[in-house]
């Protein structure tokens, strides 16, 4: 497997990072980052703090670069078309290894309490954990969610929830789709699922969650591939979907009739700002909208699905 990979870096201004970050996620499909200031002071009070951030998106040296950078210029000039005065840089392009960027966090990636149970705890670390605690094991290499991020964590609080008020028998089947390192179809399992079902269209992802499930003892409780949604086999009591707002709408029909009578959709990875178009984007769906949950700019959405309800 070649491990070179283009990282591109864009610096903008503070506000307009997530926007430009969920955009590169849909183009890049292989990773993405907001770049964290480099602190040298003693003190909170003695960071000056800096009114940009550079998001960073990874691309596999085989992409065709001229014509993604085409597509990232002319989306930072929409966006400055639509913010006057504030200045967004040109793109720069670097080479890097993987191992260069796949690694670089893990000093930041410390155990992780959510919800009432879950603790999430680096595969390289210990954690104490308590007689009730579900822990997971993760090591999230190159693919999406450590559960820090709001919208795993609204995705993973919302889950527990869900099957926890939920009779246990039968045991609920579950549908992760986008599962990126495969915590959510983990957390899934260990909440008492019994089908557990994790797709992603990335094969890099697919085979960082395989590895996961195996440190986590899983591999025979999930199903784990990159087959497409239109031919997996369903329906699912809970359907999971943590990918961009546009893919949401679009694969609406199909989330929607995958969605077993009585079940429920987690949608997440939805900025606040586009709460609304996914809203739209579902109400020709035959699905009762149960809630929003919010956490810094973005959304997790819950829909249910009448148990009368092909």
């Amino acid at each position: 497997m070649d491990d070179t990979w283009l990282e591109v870096a864009c610096e903008l201004p503070n506000e307009l990072a997530d926007i430009l970050a969920e955009y590169l996620a849909g183009v890049s499909g292989a990773g993405v980052c907001v770049e964290n200031l480099n602190v040298d002071a003693f003190s909170p009070s003695e960071i000056a703090h800096s009114p940009l951030t550079t998001v960073k998106a990874y691309f596999r040296a085989s992409d065709d670069m001229d014509a993604r950078l085409a597509e990232i210029s002319a989306f930072l000039d929409d966006l400055a078309a639509v913010n006057p005065g504030l200045s967004i840089a040109r793109p720069s392009v670097t080479t890097v290894k993987s191992e260069d960027w796949s690694t670089s966090w893990k000093a930041n990636f410390k155990p992780l309490r959510i919800g009432r149970r879950l603790l999430i705890v680096p595969s390289w670390e210990q954690a104490e954990a308590g007689p009730d605690d579900i822990v997971l094991s993760l090591d999230p290499g190159m693919a999406f969610g450590t559960g820090g991020h709001e919208t795993t964590r609204l995705c993973l609080e919302r889950l527990e929830t869900v099957l926890l008020n939920r009779p246990s028998t039968p045991p609920a089947s579950v549908l992760d789709l986008g599962t990126g390192s495969g915590i959510l179809a983990m957390a899934a399992a260990r909440l008492g699922a019994g089908r557990v079902c994790a797709v992603d269209i990335d094969p890099e992802a697919v085979e960082v969650a395989r590895e996961n499930l195996a440190i986590n003892g899983l591999t025979e409780r999930i199903e784990c591939s990159a087959t497409p949604l239109e031919t997996l086999s369903g329906p699912f009591d809970v359907i999971l979907a943590n990918i961009l707002a546009e893919e949401l709408v679009r694969l609406a029909p199909q989330l929607t009739s995958r969605l077993a009578g009585g079940g429920v959709l987690i949608l997440s990875g939805i900025l606040a700002e586009k709460e609304a178009f996914v809203r739209s984007g579902f109400a020709a769906q035959p699905l009762a909208y149960l809630e929003t949950a919010h956490q810094g700019e973005w959304v997790a959405m819950l829909y249910g699905k009448d148990d009368t309800a092909a």
